[in-house]
Parts: structure tokens; C-alpha cells; sequence
């Protein structure tokens, strides 16, 4: 005698996705998946394009890497990298850049990531303008260059930091060409070499405070481990810590007055959890 055992197979409905291609699309690996069709393009009497399988950048993406850099609707700076270099801003905006860009090339609607471009271009222009206090034109002007590209040329914006006897380091936003390609190379975030002397020096010797700004005599506020800043409280981090979490270091350049107001627990009126 033998005993038959049903087995039953559930698929997750947030998981799972059984649908019509031609009229509907798939998200795997955050790209949308369909099938193209069309009728009217013909090649010696046959139809090229139905049935191949295409790839397009979703625009829930698109909105969700632009929102962070944009405010009511328009491109804003990053106050929180304005204690930077030039050199650090713009190595910076191009690492994001570049890595999201180059994720996409393969998609069918590369083009439309020229809108994150013009936004992270635009919040970069403007992150350095509020840096030298001047304005976004005069930033284009000054920083505005065209370099070759396998492409051919392209413009962007590059910093160049000029060193003593060695060749000068060069920073730029931009040159990648947003056209499909499925075979392309994947370019390495650069080495980061911001100045001649450590960022700490120069940051003490700018004697500049990074909360407030006052021009007192700086110190350097430090903690041990930069984790320790995201752990969850159930009173609100202070200004101070959020500034630390957004720079992504373990040490602050603040007057004495400030540094006083963090260790005693009582800077801008937050009480430390």
C-alpha cells in the first residue's frame, strides 16, 4: 500500500512576477525587463525587433537618486561637504555619478539619465559657489573644460590640484557619454589624493569653526569609532553628530565655545542620548 503526498508550491507575490511582456514589464536587478514590438520596422520584408528581450532604467530610480540632491524641486548644494576641497567635492560627485551611470548603459533609455546629470552638475556648481561664496556662473567659468574621451570630447568640470614636484592631480564631473553600450569598461573610483599635507592639518590650520564658523581658536573634537554615530536613540541626534555622520569622519574642527557645548551634552539645546 502506498500513501500519496501532495505537495504544494507557494510563489511570494512580492517576489514573483508571471506577466505578458509585450504589455507589461518585470524589475530584476533594478532594471525593467519587456519584450519590444513593433509593426511598421521592417527589414527584407520581416519584423526586427519583436520578441527581443530590452532593458530600461526605472523611473522610480531616476527620481530616488535625484531627490538627493534636490529641494522643492530644484537642485540645492551639500552643505555638509562645503568644508572640503575642491578636489573632494568634485571626486565625490563624480564617484556617485559615475557609479550609477555606468550601472545603467546597458538600458535601452540611457538617455534618460542626462536629467541626473544636469542635477548632479547643477548641485555641484552650486556646492562650490556657497564654498567660495560667489556664483554658480562664475563656477562654470572657472572650472569649465573640455577633455578627450574614446568618444571623442566632452565637457566637464575639473579641479586641478598643482603639487611640488609631482604632477598635478586632476578632478572632474562628467565625460561619460550616455549612449547604450553593452560591452564597456568599468573605470575604478580614483586613489584619493586630496592635498600635499593630511586633511586634519589643513583643517586646523583654516582655523574655521565647522559648526558655527566663528574664526576662534580651533580644536579637534574626536570619537573613537564612527559607528557609534548611528546607533538608534530615542532622543534626536544633535546638529553637531549630524554634521559627523554626513562628513563620514571621526573628527571635528569646532571653537572652543562649541566644543565645550558638545562634551557637557548641551550644544544647540539637544541633550545627548
Amino acid at each position: 500500500m502506498y500513501l500519496k503526498r501532495e505537495l504544494k508550491l507557494e510563489l511570494n507575490q512580492e517576489k514573483t512576477l508571471i506577466t505578458n511582456a509585450r504589455y507589461g514589464k518585470a524589475r530584476f536587478l533594478s532594471y525593467e525587463i519587456y519584450a519590444m514590438h513593433s509593426d511598421t520596422k521592417h527589414n527584407n520584408g520581416r519584423r526586427t525587433i519583436n520578441g527581443k528581450i530590452r532593458l530600461r532604467v526605472p523611473k522610480d530610480k531616476l527620481q530616488a537618486k535625484i531627490r538627493k540632491y534636490m529641494v522643492n524641486g530644484k537642485p540645492i548644494h551639500r552643505a555638509e561637504w562645503i568644508v572640503d576641497s575642491d578636489y573632494d567635492i568634485v571626486s565625490q560627485y563624480q564617484a556617485e555619478y559615475r557609479g550609477f551611470v555606468q550601472y545603467y548603459l546597458p538600458a535601452i533609455n540611457v538617455y534618460s539619465l542626462r536629467l541626473v546629470e544636469w542635477v548632479m552638475e547643477t548641485s555641484l556648481a552650486k556646492t562650490l559657489a556657497a564654498k567660495h561664496k560667489t556664483t554658480v556662473c562664475m563656477i562654470f567659468r572657472k572650472y569649465k573644460k573640455t577633455i578627450e574621451t574614446a568618444g571623442g570630447p566632452v565637457k566637464v568640470l575639473q579641479v586641478e590640484v598643482k603639487r611640488e614636484g609631482k604632477d598635478s592631480l586632476f578632478a572632474y564631473f562628467g565625460g561619460i557619454r550616455l549612449v547604450r553600450s553593452v560591452n564597456f569598461a568599468v573605470e575604478e573610483v580614483p586613489k584619493q589624493i586630496y592635498n600635499v599635507r593630511s586633511q586634519l592639518i589643513d583643517r586646523l590650520t583654516r582655523n574655521v569653526c565647522e559648526l558655527c564658523g566663528s574664526n576662534a581658536e580651533v580644536e579637534m573634537h574626536h570619537i573613537k569609532k564612527l559607528k557609534n554615530l548611528h546607533r538608534v536613540g530615542r532622543c534626536e541626534k544633535p546638529e553637531w553628530m549630524k554634521r559627523m555622520v554626513a562628513m563620514k569622519r571621526k573628527t571635528l574642527a569646532v571653537c572652543g565655545v562649541c566644543h565645550h557645548l558638545i562634551h557637557v551634552g548641551r550644544y544647540d539645546g539637544v541633550r545627548v542620548c
